[in-house]
């Protein structure tokens, strides 16, 4: 396999299109939804690779289960309706949703079968470490006295049997529900009995059982209801019983003209809650007179049943990532605090005037962020806060921050997006909170999401006001900030600043900016900028002058920017991209991309980072590169759908922060890294003989940040470039 590290190894060798190939239409892209399918047997794969600890893979392992059934209560969902409704209109790659339907569950159904396998081998992992996983089978007469009083004091008060039958209708099962189904018998009359036993998800999933010091056994909880029956079910035995899943369409429809926006969301989650079931997982050999009639109830197709020889609910394991086993985990990493904000004794505002800082979470601590907004609301020369919110945490800090500004009497603006998938109901409690305390809430636009990560903080110094402005990538959540790549930029530039002014009128009053200074906007400026600009390395290529772009973000499937790479490859455009998840463009094919290569990094930490480095008429990485952050991917709804934004660096440091250090590491990496072949596929390069491939990761939290040095001077940075300057 070609090493990964594109610092230093050539392009590949271009590959010739196939004869019947037409590059001028569909068969230029990669569909989107198998793009996505490919990124996650990465993440299924990092549970079984042998250099990631034991309990790490098995929360790889969940993760993948988790991410398979957002792709399908969504995407899947939204492909569903449209196929239903006779839709035929293809994809940018030609597939209509008929046919990416069937592609995706011949693909999933694969995907499934490699879980079940890679728990199974996890098990017997486990098992030698000293975590069990058991079954009824394998208990003892201690494990029984312990388990009856564990039923019947923390389970049996919250379950609800139910018979099927016509007095006793079959009962609605909500998104991720799970339960059992079971055929009964009277023990005396020999009567027969159909019932229906909910799992409740508030019950732990895994049930502790007695074990030696060390050890750690469970039990799983459906196989805890199978032996307490009699219970539930006095005088029945039980003749046949399978368990079942199901997931359910959760996407939103809002009516557009709805006149209380809030109110409007609240009940459409819970219509979210009663979608129609898109996937149902059941026992295998499961009686077949269950089986027809949990299909017929809900209703389900065949095809949009699996059945599994194994664990339902292999998103659950995460429960058994045992802090208790420190020695099967990474090893513990405390993010650093940067010199610069301790050289100032802690004063965000004092490090932020002595120049621009960029942090890069989690390697830096996001309690930065939080600070930065505790600082503001407790001081008293700031006068104004404004906020963007799409994710936040249960309880989150920066919410309690801003409602103890405006509590204060300060003017503070906070502008929650309501749509933000799965954190609509958080977002609705939280911005309730604020209002209660006195805040502007704004909601931004109905046909828009506002997903640009922008804080401003406006304090009167001496006669000025000074606007103190953070830009992000990620979100204001503290919690997910712990293993979310991320860059936060700090800045009292008054450009800047009036810049972000500009966007918050823009969310507020829907006035469209007359002009922005150094930052660019979607729906309305951004992809024309990034057009924009690889045009111009097209053309400085074309001149013969040095050319580059270097990108990193989550996704990439925007036809018309996916075409402005395709033209700047064949005007001699090097162009190297760090794509997380989905790549709708296709690399190195001779006459299309063949100076285009594509890698994803799959690893500890989740890349989720946005970001983006011009040539500028040197080669990169260069001090004369133009380099930007943003919190938009390359995506249709990104770039057209969304407000974003798109924010030049400037500052020397802050640019050679992320050209050399940020990007460079990225661009160096092999142990985490995969390359993206012309067909889609993606392959891991040999790194078995190799002591410490070089990671990023590993680098990140080894080497402390530019930008974020102080006086005290932080270790030297190892220099992972050679400017061309």
């Amino acid at each position: 396999m070609i090493a990964t590290n594109f610092l230093e190894a050539p392009f590949p060798e271009a590959q010739q299109p196939a004869p019947d190939e037409d590059l001028t239409g569909p068969a230029r892209f990669f569909n989107r939804e198998l793009s996505w399918l490919s990124f996650n047997w990465r993440v299924l794969e990092e549970a079984e690779n042998p250099r990631v600890p034991l309990l790490e893979r098995l929360r790889f392992l969940s993760i993948s289960a988790t991410n398979l059934d957002e792709f399908y209560t969504v995407r899947v969902a939204g492909l569903r309706e449209l196929a239903q409704a006779g839709k035929t209109t293809p994809a940018a790659d030609g597939m209509t949703p008929a046919e990416q339907l069937r592609q995706i569950n011949r693909d999933a159904r694969v995907l499934m079968e490699r879980q079940q396998a890679t728990f199974d081998a996890l098990r017997a992992e486990m098992e030698a470490e000293g975590i069990c996983i058991l079954d009824r089978t394998r208990l003892t007469d201690e494990d029984a006295t312990h388990l009856s009083d564990v039923f019947l004091a923390q389970v049996f008060p919250i379950l609800s049997p139910l018979a099927i039958d016509p007095a006793h209708p079959f009962p609605f099962i909500p998104n991720t529900g799970f339960s059992l189904a079971l055929q009964l018998e009277s023990k005396s009359e020999k009567r027969k009995l159909r019932a229906l036993l909910p799992i409740p998800h508030q019950i732990d999933r895994f049930v502790r059982l007695p074990a030696p010091e060390g050890q750690h056994r469970f039990l799983p909880l459906e196989e805890l209801l199978l032996l307490h029956l009699d219970s539930l079910f006095p005088g029945y035995s039980e003749k046949g019983h399978c368990a079942f899943r199901v997931l359910r369409d959760s996407d939103l429809e809002v009516e557009d003209e709805a006149e209380d926006l809030v109110r409007e969301f609240e009940i459409a989650l819970k219509r979210r809650r009663r979608g129609e079931v898109v996937r149902m997982k059941i026992s295998a050999g499961a009686p077949p007179e269950l089986r027809r009639i949990v299909m017929e109830e809900l209703p389900v197709s065949e095809d949009e049943v699996v059945e599994i020889e194994g664990l339902i609910g292999v998103a659950d394991l995460s429960e058994l990532v045992l802090d208790e086993r420190p020695d099967l985990l990474w090893p513990s990493f405390t993010p650093r605090v940067p010199e610069r904000v301790q050289d100032h004794d802690g004063d965000m505002f004092a490090a932020i005037r002595q120049k621009d800082m960029l942090l890069h979470h989690p390697y830096e601590t996001f309690d930065m962020v939080v600070r930065f907004l505790a600082q503001a609301a407790a001081d008293p020369n700031v006068v104004a806060i404004k906020q963007t919110l799409y994710r936040t945490s249960q309880q989150s800090p920066i919410v309690e921050a801003l409602c103890e500004a405006a509590e204060d009497g300060k003017s503070v603006t906070a502008l929650v997006e309501l749509k933000a998938r799965f954190d609509e109901a958080a977002n609705i409690r939280q911005s309730r909170k604020l209002e209660r305390a006195g805040a502007h809430v704004v909601y931004g636009f109905l046909n828009y999401k506002t997903h640009a990560k922008i804080s401003t903080v406006v304090r009167r110094e001496g006669r000025d006001l000074v606007t103190y402005t953070h830009y992000g990538t990620g979100n204001y959540h503290p919690i997910t900030a712990r293993i979310y790549t991320d860059l936060s930029l700090f800045t009292c530039d008054a450009a800047l600043g009036r810049d972000a002014t500009r966007v918050f009128n823009y969310l507020s009053g829907y006035a469209q900016p007359d002009r922005l200074e150094n930052l660019a906007i979607s729906p309305l400026t951004l992809k024309t900028r990034l057009i924009e600009m690889i045009e111009a390395e097209a053309e400085a290529a074309a001149a013969g002058k040095p050319a580059g772009i270097w990108a990193k973000m989550n996704a990439l499937v925007e036809a018309d920017v996916i075409d402005a790479l395709y033209r700047a490859s064949q005007a001699g455009v090097k162009i190297s991209l760090v794509i997380r998840g989905i790549c709708g463009l296709r690399p190195g094919i001779a006459g299309l991309s063949e100076t285009i290569r594509v890698k994803s990094v799959v690893g500890r930490f989740l890349e989720h980072s946005r970001i983006v480095c011009f040539a500028n008429g040197s080669k990169l990485p260069s001090k004369k590169a133009r380099v930007f952050i943003s919190s938009a991917d390359w995506m249709g709804r990104n770039l057209n759908r969304r407000v974003e934004t798109l924010v030049e660096c400037t500052n020397p440091t802050v640019k050679a922060q992320i050209v050399s250090q940020i990007m460079a590491a990225n661009m160096r990496d092999v142990a985490q890294s995969w390359l993206m072949a012309p067909d889609g596929s993606f392959a891991r390069p040999d790194i078995s003989e190799e002591v410490a491939p070089f990671s990023c990761h590993r680098f990140f939290m080894e080497n402390p940040s530019l930008s974020g040095r102080g006086s005290a001077g932080a270790a030297d940075v190892p220099d992972l470039t050679h400017s061309q300057d």
